[in-house]
């Protein structure tokens, strides 16, 4: 008979070692004539009072194929049982509260029924790993679930940070942590591998990061210790070099910055993006998307100190965006041709306007006035393609570019001539497109061709003691030419 006098007691049963256990949950395990345990396979059951009947939900593992599941039928029948005159004593490894899902759940739901809830707190699995590893969790180190980790694609904690993931409790556990990890930490980083802390039978495993999933050590009391990337490796340290800046002890240039003074070099480095990838150098883009990403921080910052939103507002806004355009990924929406996805796509962005009480607005609206002109036009025609309105064939934009060029020849003066051009210019937009071309791409390609083709003239010029003016057209042609066969060879 429970002598507590609540309908149910949660229990930590510590991290292992009966010795661990506090003098209160011990008292308890003795003056009740039962308990149920979410699972058996701790320890310390082996040393509960001989007298205590002890019953478990281990059977509710095997026939669920999910732990959500589980949890939530281990919940609903300690409720029920708690609901007895006699009440329950619930009993779990570790603390209550401390990487345990039914504690926390148990104790909302029994406030709702009025039935009475006491916690015996145990020591968590939190103090013995921390002690093998020696170390302070404090001040920053992150504590995950492993079975988050698994279904997820990138760490949702910052690389600067350690992080303790528990409940590596099998290798197949470990390989899906550890790819999720290694999208960001190199294959080779330095972890350690907890096993049975605080048990008779704790050691600490030193490997690579590629390792762990081949470590023969691996069970239920394993968890993973991944030591920081590095202190400058994360958004939010980034976030606080750029706040830093801005304080009033920081750098008198990025103070007297605003929104505006900052606009040209916003442009200015997405163009320098936009040139890497031209030239597809990967290095040179991760330092101009840096760049990039410092220009839209330092406006966030500013933003924030004038009261206008913060970073976690932008974060908030486009990750809400992007969950609701994208039913197909995140919901149970079936589109399987990215046509589908930009016509749903378009429709998704009109209930959002009539959501916010915007009236209905053209579909080529909320295309930025300040894109280059190509872009622009490729921007306007994939806009009136996601409705049908295109050319069935690409014969009919064949015709349509002879039919340009021919009102460009005829045009009868250079006002006329200047709107024809402007034609000829949207027509070959559109025939890029149909060729799956991105026609700003292509042009500041062979800008860069006709740059590079011009440099050899010059060059060659120079070598010849001449200046470039002194070469006669068939000259300069002639060395287009071998310029052009060098760029091919």
């Amino acid at each position: 008979m429970m002598t507590n006098n609540f309908g149910i007691a949660l229990l930590g049963l510590g991290p292992g070692d009966p010795e661990l256990m506090t003098r209160q949950a011990w008292r308890l395990l003795e003056e009740s004539q039962e308990v149920y345990l979410r699972t058996r396979q701790h320890p310390a059951v082996s040393s509960f009072p001989s007298h205590l009947r002890v019953h478990s939900f281990d059977d509710l593992y095997e026939s669920n194929e999910t732990f959500e599941v589980v949890y939530s039928q281990i919940v609903d029948k300690v409720l029920m049982l708690g609901g007895r005159s006699e009440g329950v004593v619930f009993a779990v490894p570790g603390h209550p509260y401390v990487a345990e899902a039914t504690g926390p759940e148990i104790t909302r739901r029994a406030r709702q029924q009025n039935i009475p809830v006491r916690v015996y707190q145990g020591l968590s699995f939190l103090e013995p790993v921390c002690t093998a590893l020696n170390i302070d969790p404090l001040p920053h180190t992150t504590l995950m679930d492993a079975l988050e980790m698994v279904i997820a694609h990138v760490p949702s904690f910052p690389t600067s940070a350690p992080a303790i993931i528990a409940q590596i409790y099998s290798r197949r556990i470990a390989a899906e942590v550890k790819l999720t990890l290694m999208a960001l930490y190199p294959d080779e980083h330095p972890v350690k591998l907890v096993h049975a802390a605080g048990t008779s039978g704790e050691f600490v495993e030193e490997l690579q990061l590629f390792e762990i999933d081949r470590s023969s050590n691996i069970g239920l009391l394993t968890s993973l210790y991944v030591p920081p990337l590095g202190t400058t490796t994360s958004f939010e340290a980034f976030q606080e070099i750029i706040a830093h800046l801005r304080a009033p002890d920081g750098c008198p240039w990025d103070r007297e910055q605003t929104h505006k003074s900052l606009r040209s070099y916003l442009l200015n480095e997405t163009y320098e993006v936009l040139e890497t990838l031209d030239a597809e150098d990967p290095s040179s883009m991760r330092e101009e998307l840096g760049d990039l990403l410092l220009q839209i921080v330092l406006h966030a910052q500013i933003a924030a100190e004038e009261g206008e939103f913060t970073m976690a507002d932008i974060l908030h806004s486009i990750h809400t965006k992007i969950v609701f355009r994208h039913p197909h990924v995140f919901d149970d929406l079936r589109l399987t041709h990215s046509q589908g996805v930009l016509i749903n796509w378009e429709r998704l962005k009109a209930e959002e306007r009539a959501q916010n009480g915007k009236e209905a607005e053209s579909l080529l609206d909320g295309i930025a006035a300040a894109l280059p002109a190509l872009v622009q036009a490729e921007e306007y025609q994939n806009r009136a393609v996601r409705v049908g309105f295109d050319w069935p064939d690409i014969g009919g934009i064949l015709d349509k570019l002879k039919e340009e060029i021919e009102e460009v020849q005829t045009a009868p003066g250079s006002e006329e001539r200047f709107s024809e051009i402007g034609d000829l210019l949207f027509a070959v937009v559109n025939f890029a497109r149909w060729c799956e071309i991105d026609a700003e791409s292509a042009l500041r390609m062979a800008n860069a061709r006709f740059k590079n083709r011009f440099h050899y003239i010059e060059k060659w010029a120079r070598s010849q003691g001449r200046e470039i003016t002194d070469l006669s057209l068939n000259e300069m042609e002639a060395l287009w030419r071998e310029a052009k066969r060098s760029e091919m060879s």
